[in-house]
């Protein structure tokens, strides 16, 4: 089991020392993966917009600057090429980008070392609840001191989002703030030391400072149902009018032809 100093609030020393979780604190720091996760971290931060001009993108260099035979110099096609003073630049730099991924459990094996290795060299302190009533840098300077930590990187990990005290450490530039659930392995190996809050390690809730925990809910009433409307009755059907029967349809008159005229005989 790995122990830490203990400190209350107002940085006086507790007689008996903290004895830190065993779930994060296992005493193994694996180096390797330290090396990876610095690296990724680094690499992350690459902006990748350097950019040289190749000798196709700079201006100028259209005509062949002398004849090919008979001036006794050496050909050139154009004044733009890499050997000449003003041309392009061969396999210079190109934007690109540098980011690369670290699997997750990759990332907290490296941040479980880094934390390992603070706390084996003595450079992890644990403190008691930091609750600022107001942001006063002079307040945790004054803690700082106090603890031997003048001068060095400090890294102070709070329990959850405590404003008031990030706000006292924000003029302070040998010290950072942050959450404990969001400290990775470089911010714990850029700082020479490491001042925890006691309820990150003990597994407490994050709670912001000043601000009261929310009354639970009071669960909605459930309306009355409404009856269900009576459907109106069905009207009873008319019986079909009787269709007058159909008159018979008037006789056409035979109109009478006239006789043929009979030819005569010759």
């Amino acid at each position: 089991m790995i122990e830490a100093p203990h400190y209350s609030a107002s940085g006086a020393r507790h007689k008996s020392a903290f004895a830190l979780p065993a779930e994060l604190f296992d005493g193994t720091v694996h180096e390797p993966v330290l090396h990876q996760a610095i690296k990724t971290h680094l690499a992350n931060q690459r902006q990748g917009t350097a950019m040289t001009k190749t000798r196709s993108f700079v201006s100028g260099g259209n005509q062949k600057p002398w004849r090919q035979k008979g001036t006794g110099r050496a050909r050139q096609g154009s004044i733009r090429s890499p050997l000449w003073r003003g041309g392009g630049i061969v396999f210079g730099p190109q934007p690109r980008d540098y980011r690369t991924r670290l699997p997750r459990k990759v990332r907290q094996l490296a941040r479980h070392s880094a934390l390992n290795a603070r706390a084996r060299e003595g450079a992890l302190l644990v403190v008691d609840a930091m609750s600022f009533e107001a942001p006063k840098t002079s307040q945790l300077a004054g803690l700082l001191e106090k603890l031997g930590l003048e001068g060095k990187k400090v890294l102070v990990l709070s329990n959850g989002l405590n404003r008031n005290l990030y706000l006292s450490g924000r003029n302070l530039p040998s010290a950072f703030v942050m959450s404990f659930a969001e400290a990775s392995a470089y911010d714990v190996l850029w700082s020479d030391a490491v001042v925890v809050e006691q309820a990150a390690l003990a597994g407490g809730e994050p709670v912001e400072p000043g601000s009261s925990p929310a009354a639970p809910k009071a669960a909605p009433k459930k309306k009355p149902a409404k009856p269900a409307a009576k459907r109106p009755a069905a009207k009873e059907k008319k019986p079909a009018a009787r269709k007058a029967p159909a008159k018979p349809a008037a006789k056409r008159s035979a109109v009478k032809q006239p006789p043929k005229k009979k030819k005569k005989e010759s």
